[in-house]
């Protein structure tokens, strides 16, 4: 019979990569970032860009703290250890335990540096920042994403952790720790790859899964690839195609 340490072990394991990789399933038992931290997350459709700003720092801590969490249920799973008191376990727990305590500290710090001066040191706000004009500042650029996004026209399709998003300007890709953003007239779109389909789900016609790579004309902009069935891609915004 497996030992509970052992038993432990798999079924944290199990769990972990289910709550990173988030299944249907969890999405389904509501067991993700978005929605055990709703309250405090806010609404993407009143605020996209302040939502996602918040998304992506709370799911980086969170996931952070999945080694932490594991040596916990450890000094109840196997007490003989004494994990409980790291000065008695094994050079190997302890070293666990110091990459588990390192991990959320470093974490918080860069999502402290993140959240200055009103979020302008996130990712995404200095991505927005390049696309400002001079007399104003990342928040306008936020401010236009948002009021597209509330449109009932733009285009998503995706899982959650590689949605793509295409509203009238903007190009955009969430991740699970990120939110790539291209505006339309500026980017280059290149086909790298092409998957036939015999059979689409919505009819009898073969579709195509693409890989479009979409690069900025500003080197400063980091490009990016999305993935789509193209019968969908160009009915949606032809001008991709």
């Amino acid at each position: 019979m497996d030992s509970p340490e052992m038993t432990f072990t798999l079924a944290y394991l199990v769990f972990a990569v289910c709550f990173v990789f988030t299944p249907n399933e969890f999405h389904s038992a509501g067991l993700t970032v978005q929605n055990l931290l709703s309250g405090w997350l806010g609404s993407e459709d009143a605020a996209f860009v302040s939502y996602h700003l918040r998304r992506t720092a709370a799911t980086l801590l969170c996931h952070s703290l999945l080694p932490l969490g594991y040596y916990v249920g450890m000094c109840f799973a196997a007490s003989e250890k004494q994990l409980y008191s790291p000065g008695q376990a094994s050079e190997a727990w302890q070293l666990l335990l110091v990459l588990a305590v390192a991990l959320p500290s470093a974490a918080c710090t860069l999502i402290y540096y993140w959240s200055r001066d009103q979020w302008a040191h996130h990712p995404l706000a200095r991505t927005l920042a390049l696309y400002a004009l001079p007399q104003s500042g990342w928040q306008a650029v936020a401010s236009s994403i948002n009021t597209e996004f509330r449109r009932i026209d733009k285009f998503a399709t995706g899982v959650p952790g590689a949605r793509v998003i295409v509203t009238d300007t903007w190009v955009m890709k969430v991740t699970t720790y990120r939110v790539h953003v291209a505006q339309q007239q500026d980017v280059h779109l290149t086909v790298t790859e092409s998957r036939q389909h015999e059979l689409s789900p919505d009819s009898n016609l073969p579709v195509q899964l693409l890989t479009i790579h979409i690069a900025s004309i500003s080197p400063a902009v980091q490009p990016f690839d999305i993935r789509s069935w193209s019968p969908a891609l160009a009915a949606c915004r032809p001008e991709l195609m």
